[in-house]
């Protein structure tokens, strides 16, 4: 426990009203999770003010109050701590409440547009066939080794992100992975947090929407570089950086730490030689000062996947996990959930195969569809959007995209969320139609009708790619938030196809 006037210490111009021994037991910004004892953060919002909601918190418990304004007044034999600014006493106040999580725990932080998620669990693998307890927080689901918890954001803000990083410390975890996003680099929710190797998978076109160019967005990525060399309670620092993409040396300037570059086609440290891609797999020989030549025979198929590999290897390599336990982990690894996955819908009349995967990227959309390429017998038929209130600028270019690599093209909905679906689509298929020529292609705003079409139009050996939410389960209409799931609707739109005199469009 600290008590209020502790926290103020740490805050240029706190001002405390009240009784400044208050013990406190928790921090939450949300009144729904205060209990007796708890700092409630009053977060001013877009469509909600925490203020609002001071009487809800003092009844569940609350013993204090954080807020920058002067007319709120303490709860009854608690205090108001009143700041100047609440971002910036919050990146000071919660690790300090919690006492520095991270510096108990080796933290591998994982930047770039693409790549991230696969990345973190390879590592994860890696860590825990060395031996390790290991925790995962990602755009998937925080896990504490083997259990698993819902996530609202690929990286949680920085009162939720230091208590889950206690908590993770007080089960005994050795390793956190995990995946730091670009809003969470420019917002500094990752305060507190001492990285100990950061990883940079790449960077393209995404999240323009909030940056507004793609400078400020690498810059953004950069700062984990910057973070990673701040040694505090940990030696043996390390950047792993991808220098086949421009961006690398950026990256690299900003570590001021022990580095190690990786790279299929330009001279790095670590490298991936020989590759070739099949339908089984991916074979490719790492090389690296430490082993020489490892041959591998991946089950992971596409060369962007062998991207994620040497990502994983140069971070496990950074914290000395020996050649031996990562040729084997890497041989059994399968893949991860909504990342180029395969449904099986278990019909043996099926002839066709079904992909699902999480590319909402240009960069996403043609690896995807150029790996197909690679493996496909006959055609791709692509079903892909793009998501609403987010960056407009990319959704020609993945139209572009889709209509040049794929054989068919469906446009559909992706979460629209408060924008009209016939509206982006408008703007995908401007893009779709410079490229497709004389191919088909179909505009359909109904995400489960496009779907289900995709599937009636496939033949044998046919590759359906359903691509833009991959793990998700759920969809963001205008006025509500759905149950959605495209393997789930991809095995509905199976079991029609092949159901007596079905006709399904």
């Amino acid at each position: 426990m600290k008590t209020i006037r502790e926290m103020a210490l740490l805050v240029p111009g706190a001002v405390v009203r009240g009784d400044k021994s208050v013990n406190i037991t928790g921090i939450e910004h949300d009144s729904r999770k205060v209990e007796r004892g708890t700092l409630f953060v009053c977060i001013p919002g877009v469509h909600v003010d925490g203020h609002d909601f001071i009487p809800q918190a003092e009844a569940a418990g609350a013993r204090a109050i954080l807020t920058t304004r002067e007319d709120i007044e303490p709860p009854y034999d608690g205090a108001v701590l009143q700041v100047p600014d609440l971002g910036k006493a919050l990146d000071v106040i919660v690790p300090y409440f919690y006492d520095y999580p991270s510096r108990n725990m080796r933290i591998i932080g994982i930047t770039g547009t693409n790549g991230k998620t696969t990345t973190s669990y390879i590592i994860r693998s890696l860590l825990r066939a060395a031996g390790y307890k290991v925790g995962l927080i990602g755009t998937i689901q925080i896990m504490i080794e083997d259990e698993k918890f819902p996530i609202h954001n690929t990286t949680p803000d920085v009162v939720e992100l230091q208590h889950i990083l206690a908590n993770m410390r007080a089960r005994g975890m050795d390793y956190v992975v995990m995946e730091v996003s670009s809003h969470a680099l420019d917002q500094n929710r990752v305060a507190g947090i001492e990285f100990d190797t950061a990883v940079f998978t790449n960077l393209t076109q995404d999240h323009l929407d909030y940056h507004k160019t793609l400078e400020n967005y690498k810059q953004a990525k950069a700062r984990l570089f910057e973070l990673v060399g701040q040694s505090v309670a940990k030696p043996h620092k390390c950047a792993v950086v991808n220098i086949d993409d421009p961006a690398g040396e950026d990256m690299l300037s900003h570590a001021v730490c022990p580095q190690l570059t990786y790279s299929i086609h330009n001279p790095a440290d670590l490298m991936a030689t020989d590759v070739e891609v099949h339908a089984e797999g991916t074979d490719a020989i790492l090389r690296h000062p430490r082993f020489q030549a490892l041959p591998l025979r991946l089950q992971l198929v596409g060369m962007f996947n062998v991207y994620n590999v040497l990502a994983a290897v140069g971070a496990a390599l950074a914290e000395r996990v020996e050649p031996a336990i990562i040729q084997k982990v890497l041989e059994s690894f399968t893949s991860v959930p909504g990342r180029f996955e395969l449904v099986r819908s278990g019909n043996d009349r099926q002839d066709f195969s079904i992909i699902v995967d999480y590319a909402h990227t240009p960069d996403g959309v043609e690896n995807v569809l150029k790996t197909a390429r690679e493996i496909a017998k006959r055609r791709i038929i692509a079903v892909f959007g793009c998501g609403g209130d987010r960056d407009k600028t990319k959704r020609p270019i993945m139209g572009r995209l889709a209509g040049e690599l794929a054989d068919v093209v469906i446009a559909t909905s992706d979460n629209p969320r408060t924008e009209d679906p016939q509206a982006i689509l408008d703007q995908v298929e401007a893009g779709v139609e410079e490229t497709v020529g004389q191919k088909q292609h179909e505009k359909i705003v109904d995400r489960r009708e496009a779907i289900f079409r995709a599937v009636a139009l496939a033949g044998q050996d046919d590759i359906v790619i359903i691509l833009g939410k991959g793990h998700e389960d759920y969809q963001i209409l205008k006025d509500k938030t759905i149950h959605f799931d495209d393997k789930e609707v991809a095995r509905l739109a199976v079991a029609a196809k092949y159901s007596d005199g079905a006709e399904v469009f």
